[in-house]
């Protein structure tokens, strides 16, 4: 069976990619899967969790992302004693992760192994080209279609995007939707009794600032006869949208005086660079009703904060996809969010509340907030969409397109004397 070997960031590293990783690792038999990431004391990075990787199936080795070559990849395959004739590289594709694009493109053209990318940034709607992508992502993939087996997006936009600029590498392109987790334990809660935990969880774990913890418990904010709670966890940085929540609150609560509404911001910091966004956000928004939580929520915490919200609202500035949707729509959250890329069409098919404006989305959570209802619809909706594109499932996928592209291809070194001598054939010699 075919053996997977991600090209990736991956635990320790904190960031969405590394988290996508570990999810399809943790679905792969043992004998299928391995990792080749980055070497952790070389790295150089704040985002790393405070706990040590021991996982066998992971080779830290990679010195940088500027510094990725043929050689050093081939000697991680060694390490995790690959097997030549079953193995597959799979890449995890963000430009921040992978600055150097010539320095990837280069060492992909001296690997001669089967080689798949998953692009998590391709853009549908933007209007840089005729095909959606933007011109960076065209011309990137114009080098990258001929020298790899197979590419992977998460939407059926960006799919169509691709397919409609490289119609002859049509055959490569794959729809792999992002994984999405089940939490059967969180998601057959009430929103009630998902309050009532998350309370514990503040009052007793909680690692946030002491006024602000206070502030939430006597404002009784998770309450089971608190507020309607409209709420977004995930990463405080500048273009998640933060401020157009406490807008939207503000709007929602004008449809639906007689009711009390609560924004609240949840999430830890990825940089220093976001500090100085938080603290402008907490002067502008911090105030009666509004809450800005700087806490990192643990993996088991946050689709509990998640359901504890009657709304999770996302409205980012840029997005392709959503790791923190996918913690959502598992745990039977109710979303409501910007119509906009793959993160927009995952929410229509999820049936989420999605729209282009404030207004539009209002209204249709208005009727959410006086029809309960519609909540169970939605719920039952996201849990049907989850169990559809879980994680176990997702990662058979993985495997079927990996073995597709083991059963095509063709060694370099192969190809290089059947093309040496085609072309003495053509020349008559």
């Amino acid at each position: 069976m075919v053996q997977i070997y991600f090209v990736s960031p991956y635990k320790p590293i904190m960031c969405g990619i590394a988290d996508y990783t570990e999810y399809v690792i943790k679905e792969l038999p043992d004998s299928n899967r391995g990792v080749l990431s980055f070497d952790l004391k070389k790295l150089n990075s704040p985002l790393l969790l405070n706990r040590t990787e021991n996982n066998d199936c992971v080779w830290y080795g990679i010195p940088g992302a500027q510094n990725i070559s043929a050689s050093t990849l081939i000697k991680g395959l060694q390490a995790l004693q690959y097997q030549p004739d079953k193995s597959v590289l799979w890449f995890q594709h963000e430009f921040g992760i992978w600055p150097d694009s010539k320095r990837l493109i280069n060492t992909l053209k001296k690997i001669d192994i089967p080689k798949i990318i998953t692009f998590h940034t391709i853009h549908f709607q933007s209007k840089e080209t005729v095909s959606g992508m933007r011109k960076k992502q065209y011309k990137f993939l114009k080098e990258i279609l001929p020298l790899v087996d197979a590419v992977t997006v998460f939407s059926r936009g960006a799919f169509e995007a691709v397919v409609f600029a490289f119609p002859d590498y049509a055959d490569k392109v794959h729809i792999l939707k992002h994984g999405i987790h089940l939490y059967p334990g969180i998601n057959q809660m009430s929103t009630a009794e998902a309050k009532n935990r998350f309370k514990d969880y503040i009052i007793h774990d909680l690692v946030a600032d002491m006024g602000v913890k206070k502030r939430l418990l006597r404002e009784r904010v998770f309450h089971e006869d608190g507020p309607i709670v409209i709420g977004q966890a995930g990463f405080l940085g500048k273009h998640k949208g933060s401020e157009t929540l406490f807008s939207f609150r503000d709007k929602l609560q004008n449809t639906v005086p007689k009711q009390r509404i609560v924004g609240v911001r949840m999430g830890g910091l990825r940089d220093k660079r976001q500090k100085q966004h938080v603290e402008k956000l907490r002067a502008s928004h911090s105030g009666k009703n509004k809450f800005i939580v700087e806490a990192w929520l643990p993996p088991n915490i946050l689709p509990l904060a998640q359901r504890a919200f009657d709304i999770n609202f996302y409205w980012p500035e840029h997005c392709t996809q959503s790791g923190v949707a996918a913690h959502a729509l598992g745990a039977g959250a109710l979303m409501v969010g910007r119509d906009l890329e793959g993160f927009g069409e995952v929410l229509k098919q999820a049936g989420g509340i999605v729209g282009q404006d404030l207004s539009s989305v209002t209204e249709r959570s208005r009727e959410l907030l006086l029809q309960p209802a519609l909540k169970e619809e939605m719920a039952e909706t996201s849990l049907s969409y989850a169990q559809t594109y879980s994680w176990k499932k997702q990662a058979k996928k993985h495997l079927q397109i990996a073995a597709k592209a083991l059963s095509a291809y063709k060694p370099l070194k192969k190809q290089r004397v059947f093309d040496q001598v085609l072309s003495a054939f053509k020349n008559g010699l």
